[in-house]
């Protein structure tokens, strides 16, 4: 018998089947490997961009609105010291300036919020520009002929729009400059006279003395006359006869100015003693006699109307007008 028919033979090792758990495994790993060169790509890049973008926006609008929110209240720093301090206006006298002068305050506060709310778009539109112009490069967008397209649509929008622009651009440097304010009694042309009632970027609104509301285009406005900022003046026009005595009657206009520079109800408007100013005109029948006083903003018409009937009162009291030929004071 052939002894190799009765050698055994050993076993062969046997390849196990691979399992499901290590393919799924693999799959996950090699998926995420995929998403992460992906995602280490433009996405980053466009992730880290509009990040950015918004940290820098909101830092941009907390910025502005801390200034502008600062100069509208009139708060100062408390954190300041040193030489710094010595500057700074106490809480006190700011609380005296605007008891004082509370409608200077609200124009001060008026402006710097409107200017805050420029400087806020202004920032919202120039970010937002730039993050989307970055992201389209990085998408791979050929931005250059984008830009060249909007400048031409701007130019075309420039043109068509132009009177737009330049009554908010008016009305941004009207409320820099302070040239009118609301409450203030203004001449803007045209017609358009009386009270501001609201100053907007595009428009301001004029209420006259017979109710109209006027809404004027700031782009259109040439000239601005304001009759109530910082100090105005009263003015009086005394008309006697023509052959009056001058003495007489300067004397009297003297008396009157000084009773209505006396009284306690009109003291405080007075910024200077009334005063006469002499004979301004001539008629075949009349002269004419200014008496005027220097007051502050808003009040002359109040003394103007104390000093014509103080004028009258003196100068009946004189004989140089008649009662019987003036009407009377209460009329």
């Amino acid at each position: 018998m052939n002894s190799a028919l009765l050698t055994p033979v050993p076993p062969t090792a046997s390849t196990p089947d691979p399992s499901p758990t290590t393919d799924l495994t693999d799959g996950i790993v090699d998926a995420g490997e995929s998403f992460w060169t992906w995602f280490t790509g433009w996405p980053l890049r466009i992730t880290i961009i509009v990040v950015v973008g918004v940290v820098v926006l909101v830092l941009l609008r907390r910025l502005v609105s801390h200034v502008t929110e600062r100069i509208a209240t009139g708060v100062p720093r408390a954190t300041e010291k040193g030489w710094k301090a010595g500057f700074r206006r106490s809480t006190f006298v700011n609380d005296a300036l605007v008891i004082a002068n509370p409608l200077a305050s609200a124009r001060r506060a008026q402006r710097a919020r409107t200017v805050g709310s420029v400087l806020n778009s202004t920032a919202n539109i120039v970010v937002g520009v730039m993050i989307l112009l970055m992201i389209l490069t990085e998408v791979g967008f050929r931005v250059g002929p984008l830009l060249a397209s909007a400048g031409v649509a701007g130019i075309a929008l420039g043109f068509g729009a132009q009177s737009l622009v330049k009554d908010f651009i008016s009305g941004i440097f009207i409320l820099v400059e302070d040239q009118y304010g609301v409450g203030d009694v203004v001449d803007l042309g045209s017609g358009a006279e009386g009270v501001i009632e609201e100053v907007q970027l595009r428009t301001t609104q004029v209420r006259s003395i017979d109710g109209t509301l006027w809404w004027v285009r700031n782009g259109e406005i040439l000239r601005a006359g304001n009759r109530t900022q910082q100090w105005s003046r009263a003015l009086a026009e005394v008309r006697v006869p023509v052959d009056a005595d001058i003495d007489v009657v300067r004397a009297a206009l003297g008396r009157a100015a000084d009773a209505v520079a006396i009284d306690p109800e009109l003291a405080d408007q007075l910024l200077e003693p009334p005063s006469v100013r002499g004979v301004d005109a001539v008629t075949d029948f009349s002269m004419t006699f200014t008496l005027h006083a220097q007051v502050n903003p808003g009040t002359q018409w109040d003394v103007s109307r104390a000093l014509l009937r103080a004028a009258q009162a003196q100068l009946r009291r004189a004989r140089v007008l008649r009662a019987d030929a003036v009407g009377s004071t209460e009329d």
